[in-house]
């Protein structure tokens, strides 16, 4: 959504990490629409650091916001850190950076699902706990609990979203980040199987190394090879952003559907502008709240839930508004 996500820092957020105060409780409930029981405060006031996926993205904003509320809550303290771009050579330093402070548990969106074993493997060796959220490991057995989106059936609900926009003909591309993140390629697994259900010709992944300008070249490139193309599906951010410059500039926009993942602020006002028809939104909130419950559940010894999936919705212009999608579109401000 890195991966994925755009690396803008607004000052707030870059302040606050610095700080190591984390952010500001949130306004709307953190708690997952699936139920997550609430796990107690307890006499100890745990030390938990959160370390994104990249600093100063939105779907990370709000992540951060639903781990606060419940480290509040549950009356331990949050630290917030991570990395100016989703790179493991840029989280690992944060991590053993935070391993030298000892932590009680750390949540984290790992960056690589293989490079960041190891020094995730070194930290659990110390005893604190590790909570894998939003992405996760090859081997994630060294997690005390994982809690992420359902991925798969996310990118099954924007295939859906093309055939509801576009009619169920034609062809559809999916432009992606790098392989290797696991999120990004759940996403582009349930597009795909969804998509052969549909009965749209899949002119399979492009990927981009999260590059706007590379997205927008191949959107441009396929609609010059395929002109029965009818819908995009851009698996995050910067992917979408790519995706509709190429829309626009091949006079496409609007006409051949582009479905984005992740309702940053640049993804509704593609939405609002009509660049975008809809945008797959995953709830990062509950993620947040979740995974610090299962951390500190964990610590406490009460019961962990291994593995916790978390919903989607999508956005389109028409629902924007409505509060049950609006709670959900990701934000670095937790007012």
């Amino acid at each position: 959504m890195q991966q994925r996500r755009s690396a803008r820092i607004p000052a707030v957020v870059a302040v606050l990490a610095l700080a190591g105060v984390g952010v500001a409780g949130c306004g709307s409930s953190g708690k997952s629409d699936t139920g997550a029981s609430s796990s107690g405060g307890g006499a100890k006031k745990y030390d938990i650091t959160l370390i994104t996926g990249v600093k100063g993205d939105a779907f990370y904003g709000s992540l951060a916001c639903g781990a606060k509320q419940a480290a509040d809550r549950l009356g331990a303290t949050l630290n917030v850190q991570g990395p100016d771009r989703f790179d493991p050579s840029l989280q690992t330093p944060i991590v053993n950076a935070v391993a030298a402070k000892k932590p009680d548990a750390v949540l984290i969106a790992v960056t690589d699902s293989k490079a960041m074993y190891a020094p995730l493997k070194q930290l659990a060796s110390q005893g604190t706990k590790i909570v894998l959220v939003d992405t996760t490991l090859d081997d994630p057995s060294l997690a005390a609990a994982e809690v992420s989106s359902d991925n798969v059936a996310a990118g099954g609900l924007a295939a859906r979203e093309v055939a509801r926009e576009a009619g169920r003909s034609g062809s559809v591309l999916t432009v992606d980040v790098n392989p290797g993140i696991s999120t990004t390629a759940a996403r582009v697994n349930g597009f795909k199987a969804a998509a052969k259900s549909i009965g749209f010709s899949d002119l399979g992944v492009q990927y981009t190394g999260d590059d706007p300008a590379k997205a927008s070249s191949v959107v441009t490139s396929t609609l010059a090879a395929h002109p029965d193309l009818a819908g995009v599906f851009a698996t995050n951010t910067l992917t979408g952003e790519g995706a509709a410059t190429g829309l626009r500039s091949a006079g496409k926009a609007g006409k051949v559907r582009l479905i984005g993942f992740d309702a940053n602020p640049s993804g509704v006002e593609a939405i609002q502008r009509g660049v975008a028809q809809a945008q797959v939104v995953l709830k990062p909130l509950d993620i947040g709240y979740q995974g610090v419950e299962q951390a500190i559940n964990a610590l406490s010894g009460k019961p962990v839930t291994k593995k916790i999936l978390t919903g989607a919705t999508v956005a389109t212009r028409q629902n924007l508004d409505d509060p049950s999608v609006k709670r959900y579109l990701y934000t670095n401000s937790c007012s």
